[in-house]
């Protein structure tokens, strides 16, 4: 489970350091995209055998403020964890990365980003940043050197603006830039599509670029599964979300009374699997698509997968991408890995 946003505070922080532009934002969203992309993974993925439907659409407005409450929960320690990583680390992933620009992959009012941004700024760093989100409101706040991306990360991590000059001068070679995927949002991608994402992660990047990358770590079973099963309910409100989602926007009539929360811990693939599981045989209608889903009394449909990593897994992920991994930070815990990676020259 994973969410980022960008905020008006971090903008005015950094606004001290450098002199206000207007944004300017590349907008490679066509028109009616989201209700294209939700329409087409509600219909492949509940014409699938198992169900599924892909954790994006968890994040309305009411999904969002519940992700934001779960991070704060007891049992919820991944926010935590790479929080404390960033507060005692931020110095030295700035002074590592030799970067001037930081590009964030999921962009957001994150308070781990303005960890960050304040870090680069007291290095004499910071000249740009590049926020990458799927909303354009998101992206439009005043303060701070921002060139935003809205885009979608499968499709459009080759739109990036890394070869502007920024401050450099046409005449100087373009300065070094940090791209970041916090949050452990990697572990939502399936281990078929990794390899794919970290490519174009890559492809996007020069020589001496770098990828600092958030991810959750194996550890016991119990404490895994404790941080999406709350004892306050609050997971499992936020997953029952995406039916509401569906009903709302496409005229689906999901009883959100019919189905219950379950996450467990798949030791074989080494991720948490969460997913709706129908308390009744039923059936379900989807107006907008022309759809009608038969469940059966106990079925399951998958709304999320959360891999876990182990380090050397971290490693060989991103050297098969080309990304040689520079340092690698852990909270005191040993829950969660902060990962620095350059990239390497071809061939």
């Amino acid at each position: 489970m994973n969410t980022a946003m960008m905020n008006t505070a971090m903008m005015n922080r950094v606004h001290a350091a450098q002199p206000a532009r207007a944004p300017v934002i590349d907008n490679w969203l066509e028109t009616g995209w989201a209700d294209r992309e939700l329409r087409t993974d509600v219909s492949v993925g509940l014409s699938s055998s198992p169900k599924e439907l892909p954790p994006k659409w968890f994040y309305d407005d009411r999904g969002s403020d519940l992700f934001d409450q779960i991070t704060r929960l007891d049992e919820y320690y991944p926010t935590r964890s790479e929080r404390q990583i960033l507060e005692r680390e931020a110095r030295s992933i700035a002074t590592a990365s030799r970067a001037n620009s930081l590009v964030e992959l999921g962009s957001g009012t994150s308070t781990k980003t303005r960890i960050l941004l304040d870090a680069f700024v007291a290095a004499g760093r910071l000249r740009r940043y590049v926020p990458f989100d799927d909303s354009e409101a998101t992206l439009r706040s005043p303060g701070v050197r921002v060139h935003g991306v809205v885009g979608d990360f499968e499709h459009h991590l080759g739109c990036l603006p890394l070869d502007e000059q920024a401050d450099a001068g046409p005449a100087q070679p373009r300065p070094p830039c940090m791209l970041m995927l916090l949050g452990g949002t990697i572990g939502n991608f399936a281990p078929t599509k990794r390899p794919a994402f970290l490519d174009a992660v890559a492809a996007a990047m020069r020589p001496g670029d770098t990828f600092l990358l958030g991810t959750d770590l194996v550890k016991d079973t119990g404490r895994l599964e404790a941080a999406y099963n709350d004892a306050a309910g609050v997971t499992a409100e936020f997953n029952l979300n995406v039916l509401s989602v569906v009903n709302r926007r496409l005229g689906a009539d999901f009883d959100l009374d019919a189905f219950g929360h379950e996450a467990v811990f798949d030791v074989r693939n080494e991720w948490v699997e969460m997913r709706l599981r129908s308390t009744r045989a039923q059936t379900v209608h989807i107006p907008a698509l022309e759809m009608t889903v038969e469940f059966a009394a106990g079925e399951r449909v998958r709304t999320e997968i959360s891999a876990k990593f182990r380090p050397e897994r971290v490693r060989a992920e991103l050297g098969a991408a080309g990304l040689a991994v520079q340092r690698m930070w852990t909270d005191a815990a040993g829950d969660y890995a902060l990962t620095l990676a350059r990239r390497v020259p071809s061939g």
